[in-house]
C-alpha cells in the first residue's frame, strides 16, 4: 500500500519515534500504538534488528503506516525501502541523499533547522519537512519565524517534543504533526506493558483538538 506525504503528516497528530532492541517486541508494540490511534510509526535504524522489525510490522500490523527513521545515506535509504518502509525520515539532508530521495518512490521527510535548508529543499519541490532537533534549534519561536517568509512549508517537529509541549507545537499553522517517543519509552517496552503504551497513545491521539 503506497501512501502520500500528506497521509504521513496528517493521519495522526503524533508520530511515535521507535527504537526497538528486540525483534519480538516489534509487533506487539506496533499493535499497542495503533490500537491507541497512532497509525504512523517511525522505526529508527538505530539497532541491528530495525530492518527486520519493519518487515514484521508491515506483514502483521496491516493498519500501520510503517516508516524508517535515522536514514543518513543512500545505503540506509535503499535498505529501508527494501524492508518495506512506506516512508522515510532523515535527521538532515546531503546532496546524494536528496537526489536519491527524489527518485526513491516513497515519501521522504528530510530534516532541517535553518531557513536556508528549507529553501534548498523547496527549490526541489519538497514542502514537508522534519524540524530537528526541535527544542535545541529554537522550538516554537523558531518555527513561527520560519513560517513568516515560508508559510507553504509544513513541519513535523521532533527532538525534545513531549506530552507537555506537544499541544503548543500542534497549534502552529505550519505544524502538521509532531514526533516523539514518550508513548513507548524503553522501560515500558522492556516490561512489555502494552496496555500502558496504548493508554499513552490514546492520550497522544487526543492532542489534536
Amino acid at each position: 500500500m503506497s501512501v502520500s506525504i500528506k497521509e504521513v503528516m496528517t493521519t495522526s497528530p503524533v508520530m511515535p519515534v521507535m527504537v526497538i532492541n528486540q525483534i519480538e517486541h516489534a509487533v506487539p508494540l506496533a499493535r499497542a500504538l495503533v490500537e491507541g490511534g497512532l497509525k504512523v510509526l517511525e522505526i529508527t535504524l538505530r539497532t541491528s534488528v530495525a530492518l527486520e522489525c519493519i518487515r514484521r510490522i508491515k506483514a502483521e500490523v496491516p493498519d500501520a503506516i510503517v516508516g524508517a527513521g535515522t536514514i543518513i545515506n543512500t545505503q540506509t535509504l535503499h535498505q529501508a525501502i527494501d524492508a518495506g518502509a512506506q516512508f522515510i525520515v532523515s535527521p538532515g539532508i546531503t546532496d546524494s541523499l536528496l537526489d536519491a530521495s527524489l527518485t526513491c518512490g516513497v515519501p521522504v521527510l528530510p530534516g532541517v533547522i535553518t531557513p536556508s535548508e528549507v529553501m534548498r529543499l523547496l527549490e526541489k519541490g519538497i514542502t514537508a519537512m522534519k524540524f530537528f532537533p526541535a527544542e535545541a534549534a529554537g522550538g516554537i519561536p523558531m518555527l513561527k519565524s520560519i513560517g513568516g517568509p515560508l508559510p507553504q512549508i509544513m513541519f513535523c517537529p521532533t527532538g525534545g517534543v513531549n506530552l507537555n509541549n506537544a499541544t503548543d507545537y500542534l497549534a502552529l499553522s505550519n505544524v502538521a504533526c509532531v514526533g516523539g517517543s514518550w508513548m513507548a519509552p524503553a522501560d515500558l517496552v522492556d516490561a512489555e506493558n502494552w496496555a500502558e503504551i496504548t493508554r499513552r497513545a490514546v492520550e497522544a491521539t487526543a492532542l489534536r483538538k
